[in-house]
């Protein structure tokens, strides 16, 4: 399968039991084994989805109007002052976790003799199993919604239309322009002052109104001040790629990265390419003879034994992430015996781990 094929955009969605879905925590589902079911119930072995999440910022910068009269009015040195627009892109963090979604190439029955004591069967929306005769415990979901309110400041955002005095728009040049605006800078550094240092006449005597004097003449003075330095504004952003690891990977590109766009294609040679390396650590002797199976039905209850796996992802020759998965398709499948279950006063309990298929607990 061509790599690229195999990297997929992420959609989560419910469906239904027989469809391929990636699980991180889903709701369960209680099914028993009753007559009209001829007292078997059908599951899906998961396989592993690696899902690597990409943290990333982009920054846009946006020049002065009067950039090249910063110095001469302002005194502010080039490293202070944006002089042209440019939007730039930054790789932050990278995440990689482990999602399962059903194998539908490993679909089995969990059969139970008639008459065995309430046998039944816990299986996830999309059929994985999770319990054999055993509860499983559906997910807590917080009924009582906090609503998070985004902290006001005492002054709103000023209209930079009011702050520009009439002199200022009425200026005849460029040059006569940047000059009120400087003007405007110190007048208010100096009220500024006169507040703090006690000689203003009328300063308000009450703390808060303080705060707020003070914090409108900051939101002013930047008003006037960007029109000199330019302005900047970073916005965060992440996205998400799923891949399903079949077998080792060395230096495969996930994506390619650019300064100036952000994430783009893997074949667009304008970004820097990350790369994954997923590696077979071979905890698991995949040469183990697996079980015989005769269409959907097998010789017990079909379990996996995940194997484990290094995985690693580079940017320009910086390792953004390392860490060890367990991945279902570089394990085994194994088999419980059927005559576990015959006992029909005390029946056998077995917990899954439901994201990789492998047995948890057995309780007898």
């Amino acid at each position: 399968m061509n790599f690229q094929n195999r990297i997929i955009p992420l959609i989560i969605s419910v469906l239904c039991m027989c469809n391929l879905q990636v699980t991180a925590q889903t709701n369960v589902v209680k099914v028993s084994a009753i007559k009209s079911n001829n007292y078997g119930i059908q599951y899906f072995l998961p396989k592993t989805i690696l899902e690597i999440e990409v943290e990333y910022h982009k920054t846009e910068r946006k020049a002065g109007v009067y950039a090249k009269y910063a110095s001469k009015y302002l005194g502010l040195n080039e490293q202070s002052v944006i002089s042209e627009d440019l939007t730039d892109y930054a790789l932050d963090k990278i995440y990689v976790k482990d999602l399962s979604a059903p194998n539908k190439n490993e679909s089995y029955l969990v059969e139970f003799k008639v008459k065995t004591t309430a046998p039944f069967v816990y299986l996830t929306e999309n059929g994985l199993i999770c319990t054999i005769n055993a509860d499983y415990p559906q997910p807590v979901i917080n009924e009582n919604k906090t609503e998070t309110k985004n902290a006001t400041s005492s002054v709103s955002t000023i209209n930079p239309q009011s702050v520009y005095t009439k002199e200022y728009m009425q200026a005849g040049s460029v040059s006569k322009m940047a000059e009120i605006a400087a003007q405007q800078i110190y007048k208010i550094r100096e009220s500024r002052s006169d507040i703090l240092t006690g000689e203003a006449e009328n300063a308000p005597k009450d703390g808060e109104a303080l705060k707020i004097v003070l914090a409108n003449l900051e939101a002013q003075e930047k008003v006037w001040t960007e029109l000199f330095t330019g302005t900047s504004m970073t916005e965060k952003k992440t996205d998400k790629f799923q891949l399903e690891p079949i077998s080792d990977l060395s230096k495969e590109i996930l994506f390619r990265f650019s300064k100036h766009t952000g994430i783009v294609a893997a074949d667009d040679l304008s970004g820097e390419p990350v790369y994954i390396n997923i590696s077979d650590l071979k905890t698991v002797d995949t040469e183990e003879i697996e079980p015989k199976r005769k269409g959907k039905e097998s010789q017990g209850i079909v379990y996996n034994v995940p194997g484990t796996a290094s995985v690693e992802v580079f940017y320009s020759s910086n390792r953004m992430y390392k860490g060890e998965h367990l991945i279902t398709q570089f394990g085994i499948t194994r088999i419980l015996a059927n005559s576990l279950f015959e006992d029909k006063k005390l029946p056998v309990q077995i917990i899954f781990y439901p994201n990789t298929g492998a047995i948890k607990q057995i309780i007898q």
